[in-house]
């Protein structure tokens, strides 16, 4: 009995001692801050990245993912858009990122180790704005004129884009660089003649600074933006679970922004967050097919226009060498994650341009 007692006490200490040794090491595999970075967009004291970014930051569903192992979720904004959160993957300061399609272009090509892991928006419109005392209805009129962008950033890749479609490049017109703000103020102050960009510009069309004579839906979506989530092979690799975790919830926003019923509610968190006006949003949102707009999936339609976005951006010298875009492309994480959230019959993939409703 003795021997027995003994040999029980020795298995129980050595299964103890082995469940600790593996609680240790998961816990020494779990990260102690998850970092993600997106454009600071807004015009106020507030943070604002627009789409699911708002949608996460001010719901706190990342955080409340990670709460109870204590794992630190911080959000790092930029007002340098792409061109600062690259620099920062370089410097390996962040985990995650929220970006429009240039930037993570422009990043792998110089050589940034990073993975696509969830289609973030697609077909997003972007507009021609004219100062109001400038007479161009079109972008052939743009011949000459001062435009005004941020270099590096989804707005130069789309405007290229619009241009290309009407036979034109970035040669035919004077760019200047300038950020989000900057841009704005040098149209008031008529410094630049034009820019290009997004809804935000709704602003100072309603003031009477500028005109849209022109979008993206006029080109058939030519020069139509989109979004990405990605994060770095380092941090994948490291801690898949964690990077799974992450994605469920950038989903689960993405389904939230997809539902008509909650058309209202996201316009009230964009234009708290931005400082823009509510009626910016809902403009923007009118007739629009949130279905389309907000799908996570690598279909056909938007790995077609982010490889056309590769090709055209190596074409115009905006990177040195093209990209292969498949490997670059990890849909595991949002496939898993659709299907643990049940959203399999949710969205439907399409070939083409459906950013309107019929």
């Amino acid at each position: 009995m003795r021997v027995s007692s003994l040999k029980k006490k020795v298995w129980q200490t050595s299964i103890a001692l082995l469940m600790t040794a593996f609680l240790q090491n998961v816990y020494a595999q779990a990260p102690s801050v998850i970092r993600i970075a997106s454009p600071d967009l807004t015009t106020g004291s507030k943070h604002a990245g627009s789409g699911v970014v708002d949608v996460l930051y001010t719901k706190h569903w990342i955080e409340q993912e990670f709460a109870k192992e204590h794992i630190q979720v911080e959000w790092h904004f930029f007002k340098g858009a792409g061109p600062a959160i690259n620099e920062a993957l370089a410097n390996q300061q962040i985990d995650f990122a929220f970006l429009g399609d240039l930037p993570p272009i422009i990043g792998k090509a110089g050589g940034l180790d990073t993975q696509l892991l969830v289609p973030t928006a697609r077909g997003l419109t972007n507009y021609l704005v004219v100062r109001q005392d400038v007479k161009v209805n079109n972008l052939q009129g743009l011949k000459g004129q001062r435009v005004g962008l941020l270099r590096g950033t989804a707005d130069e890749l789309s405007f290229v884009a619009a241009l290309h479609s009407q036979g034109l490049t970035t040669k035919d017109v004077r760019l200047v660089n300038l950020d989000f703000n900057a841009v704005n103020a040098a149209l008031a102050a008529q410094k630049i003649d034009a820019s290009w960009g997004g809804s935000r510009f709704f602003a100072l069309r309603d003031r009477k600074i500028v005109q849209l004579p022109l979008s993206t839906r006029q080109l058939n979506g030519a020069g139509a933006s989109q979004g990405i989530f990605l994060g770095t092979t380092a941090f994948i690799q490291k801690h898949p679970q964690e990077t799974q975790r992450v994605v469920n919830q950038v989903v689960k926003g993405l389904a939230w922004l997809s539902e008509d019923k909650n058309k209202v509610p996201q316009i009230a968190i964009f234009f708290t967050q931005s400082g823009y006006p509510a009626s910016v949003y809902a403009q923007e949102l009118n007739n629009v097919n949130l279905k389309f707009l907000y799908s996570p999936l690598f279909d056909a339609y938007y790995l077609g226009q982010l490889e056309e976005k590769i090709k055209l951006a190596h074409s115009q010298g905006l990177i040195r060498q093209p990209l292969d875009l498949k490997p670059w492309v990890n849909p595991t994480f949002v496939q898993h994650a659709i299907s643990t959230l049940k959203l399999e019959l949710f969205w439907t993939p399409t070939t083409h341009y459906a950013y309107l409703k019929h």
